[in-house]
């Protein structure tokens, strides 16, 4: 089976430079245009007479349901959710811009910014609980009797789960560039990681080429 993992588009709070954890933030002009952008490569990688997509499964917060709903749409399927897919739950830390985090969340910052795996964020969760839901979500969404399916999701739960699933040291997550507050391999907005069960075997990582134009 074929899981194809797909970032949300840029949303408001990406280019504000603000943390958005659970918060439910729309799509910016740009995280639409990117989002049309991965509809139309999901129909022409999958239409015609290519294996086809059977399952379109998305995060309920708003920034990965529109991207995703675009993508169902191309492909004429209805749009599946699961709460498990939502991405970290930031705590203290949701609704502040990145900037002003250190100000105003000194010793929360730097027990975060440790990499303290089991280091739980102030109201919400820690790297180590991100990575269980992660793993646990898309390997259950992987033993439905399906050939391929587009799971929309976020950039730290994406790379969490794939961080245990395959291990961190994997080649493709070794070598992608980190998000510095994260500690997590980045994942551009409306990318595409491709995973085959079972296994898992990661296949591609933040493949960005049918953004050319974006």
């Amino acid at each position: 089976m074929l899981q194809i993992l797909v970032r949300h588009g840029e949303s408001v709070s990406n280019l504000e430079g603000r943390v958005q954890g659970q918060e439910d933030v729309a799509l910016s002009v740009r995280g639409q245009t990117q989002a049309d952008a991965v509809a139309a490569w999901s129909r022409g990688e999958f239409g015609g007479d290519s294996p086809p997509i059977d399952e379109v499964w998305s995060s309920p917060l708003v920034r990965a349901r529109d991207t995703a709903a675009r993508i169902a749409a191309a492909l004429n399927l209805p749009l599946k959710i699961d709460e498990r897919l939502q991405e970290l739950h930031a705590g203290i830390f949701q609704g502040h811009l990145w900037a002003d985090l250190e100000e105003r969340f000194p010793e929360a910052v730097a027990r975060w910014r440790s990499g303290d795996i089991d280091y739980a964020i102030p109201g919400g969760e820690s790297r180590a609980q991100l990575a269980a839901r992660g793993h646990a979500v898309l390997e259950a969404l992987a033993g439905r009797d399906v050939g391929r399916m587009i799971v929309v999701a976020h950039g730290g739960i994406l790379t969490a789960a794939l961080g245990s699933l395959v291990g961190r040291g994997h080649p493709l997550l070794a070598a992608a560039a980190e998000r510095p507050f994260t500690k997590l391999p980045a994942l551009a907005n409306c990318s595409v990681t491709r995973v085959e069960w079972p296994g898992p075997m990661l296949v591609s990582f933040n493949e960005t080429g049918h953004l050319p134009a974006v």
